[in-house]
């Protein structure tokens, strides 16, 4: 029977959490240290907060990977979830390990927008799109996060002439197309642009440079 406990302990998942980039959620572990958790599969259940009855996660019950897609069960963003996971090896089951209380409005990281440029002789114009949901509309189209946040643009210009260490702030705001004005011709300029969430004062990582010359 000890043997058994011993082995139960060692395979059981670590570090059980959830990673989530604008709502799309998955539950991450890491196996147990054990060399019998190499050939573990796992079960993986789900519940909202408060209630008692967790939820088997049928695509992911008897699985060898890792990781497991919860997006459409976090569906209710403002919803706290939790999520758990079992390994069983030779017969042995481990018991549960929980993750952490997942909430994805709060938790979920923001992913930078898309940014296009159009350029005029002596001006930058910037077309910007906030990233989109997983979740969609009833006519299909997927929700945009500025359904779920009050969310700025902030765009950020780079001299060629300077290191990536000196971006300027040219704006901050709602506005889905920007002009930015009285530049230099014949200079090469690079625009990256994140969103800002007030409300979390949060941050998304930069966007991809988009660099011209005018």
């Amino acid at each position: 029977v000890l043997e058994n406990q011993d082995l139960q302990d060692s395979i059981k998942p670590q570090k059980v959490e959830f990673h989530s980039l604008n709502f799309n959620s998955t539950l991450h572990w890491q196996p147990g240290r054990a060399r019998e958790a190499r050939d573990a599969v796992y079960f993986v259940q789900f519940k909202v907060y408060g209630q008692s009855m967790w939820q088997n996660k049928d695509d992911c019950w008897g699985i060898r990977n890792h990781v497991c897609d919860l997006t459409n069960e976090t569906s209710d963003v403002q919803e706290p979830y939790y999520g758990r996971v079992k390994a069983v090896s030779a017969g042995i089951y481990s018991s549960w390990s929980l993750s952490c209380r997942f909430t994805p409005w709060r938790e979920t990281v923001i992913g930078p927008p898309t940014v296009t440029v159009v350029h005029s002789n002596k001006s930058i114009i910037l077309k910007l799109q906030a990233p989109h949901s997983p979740f969609k509309r009833k006519r299909g189209s997927k929700i945009p996060m500025t359904n779920y946040y009050d969310l700025l643009y902030q765009v950020f210009i780079i001299n060629n002439f300077l290191d990536e260490q000196h971006k300027v702030l040219v704006y901050e705001g709602k506005d889905k197309v920007i002009k930015i004005e009285d530049l230099r011709r014949g200079v090469s300029y690079c625009v990256m642009a994140k969103m800002y969430v007030p409300m979390l004062d949060r941050s998304s990582a930069y966007s991809s440079r988009q660099c011209t010359v005018l």
